[in-house]
């Protein structure tokens, strides 16, 4: 009993994390006690490690370790100091013992063996048993913290303070919602795990004010949300920095900041838009698409039904809506003419051409459209807007 209790209080003193609360203190101290027990018989009547069984008190110590959180380092390094500090009890006795200098050897080689070899054993079997019920433990959580956030998402009436504390995360805050995902065809079966590794960096690179929230879609995507106390600026430029510098990123759709419970389902349902544009035109891996984006909202909207937009498209550019590389820039050249108040000059730069040149490509996409945009001007734009953020897949098949 007294060597168990000297273990325990070297153990709680020199590894911070495992001051925990009375109940499990008082686990610590059961977990040592049964391990110290069963080296000591095993030392007494000569038992192989192989043949012993861990104490049932140490594998509930593994688990409610996981179940807090505790990292796993904590527990194989409290095996480790345990280790030192029996062995260093145990020499302290023998020293203190007259016996013959030989005999003194063979059992300090004894001890340090039986001692060695138990706790390679131990770290094994509790290590184990850790990862098992980790592994575990999060699964439940993560369900019932994806259910929660789904009932917040449908919009039904709720205590907005029982939801923070089922969820662990700041709805009274300003978010800006992620929905992220990976091909198919790069599907891996570590998706979600990628996923979350994702979402903590990026959070830390983006200055969030507390760790993101993220729950999975499905297999292969995810959801998440940041966290600021105050509006944040440029968020979305931040998120595409971020991603510029990392070779393994999924896709993103970023939806705009929204504050407080309102703001966190607003933002979801704009990265959603933004998912969905990015989807509908094919979108290549690590591509952001942000509600931000100029025109993408309504692009989202005009793009619900690609069928009908595509045949609306034709319509309205007529065969300015051939997919080709020259029918492209035609379109382009317009579409940014238009926006920037049909000035030549002002669009120009933007296209990286020269005024007259920017003026030359205008008149012919109007000739290739085959009638002016003077009366249907808004349409033509909208259409415009639709090409660019779906391109092909909002173009007529076949057209020469």
């Amino acid at each position: 009993m007294e060597v168990s209790s000297i273990v325990r209080v070297t153990l709680e003193e020199q590894i911070p994390e495992l001051r925990g609360d009375a109940r499990t203190i008082e686990l610590l101290g059961a977990s040592v006690e049964g391990n110290v027990d069963t080296i000591l018989h095993a030392l007494r009547h000569d038992i192989a490690v192989e043949r012993i069984t861990p104490p049932a008190a140490a594998l509930e110590y593994a688990r409610r370790l996981a179940q807090h959180g505790v990292p796993v380092i904590a527990l194989v390094r409290a095996y480790r100091l345990g280790q030192r500090r029996l062995t260093e009890l145990v020499f302290d006795e023998l020293h203190s013992i007259e016996m013959e200098a030989m005999t003194r050897v063979s059992v300090i080689e004894s001890v340090t063996t039986v001692l060695f070899a138990y706790i390679d054993w131990i770290s094994q079997q509790v290590v184990a048993v850790y990862e098992e019920e980790r592994e575990r433990w999060l699964e439940s959580q993560n369900s019932l913290r994806a259910l929660r956030v789904r009932q917040v998402l449908a919009g039904r009436t709720i205590d907005v303070d029982t939801a923070i504390a089922a969820i662990r995360y700041p709805l009274r805050w300003h978010h800006v919602a992620l929905v992220m995902w990976y091909p198919d065809s790069e599907a891996d079966n570590d998706e979600l795990s990628r996923l979350q590794r994702f979402v903590r960096d990026l959070g830390t690179a983006v200055r969030c004010d507390a760790s993101p929230l993220f729950v999975a879609a499905d297999q292969t995507s995810g959801w998440a949300w940041l966290p600021y106390k105050s509006e944040p600026v440029g968020v979305t430029a931040k998120v595409r920095d971020f991603v510029a510098g990392r070779p393994d990123t999924p896709s993103l759709g970023v939806g705009g900041v929204g504050a407080d419970v309102d703001g966190f389902r607003l933002s979801h349902t704009q990265s959603l838009q933004a998912r969905a544009v990015a989807m509908a035109r094919g979108a290549a891996p690590a591509t952001v698409v942000a509600a931000t984006d100029p025109g993408l909202s309504i692009a989202a909207l005009l793009g619900g039904n690609i069928p009908a937009a595509r045949d609306w498209v034709a319509k309205v550019l007529g065969p300015l809506a051939t997919d080709s590389p020259n029918d492209a820039r035609l379109r382009e050249t317009l579409r940014v003419f238009l926006r920037t108040g049909s000035s030549y000059v002002a669009a120009a730069p933007e296209l990286d051409l020269h005024s007259n040149s920017v003026k030359y490509r205008v008149g012919r996409a109007v000739v290739r459209r085959g009638r002016p945009i003077d009366d249907d001007r808004l349409e033509v734009e909208l259409a415009l807007l639709v090409c660019f953020w779906f391109g092909s897949a909002v173009l007529p098949r076949n057209r020469a």
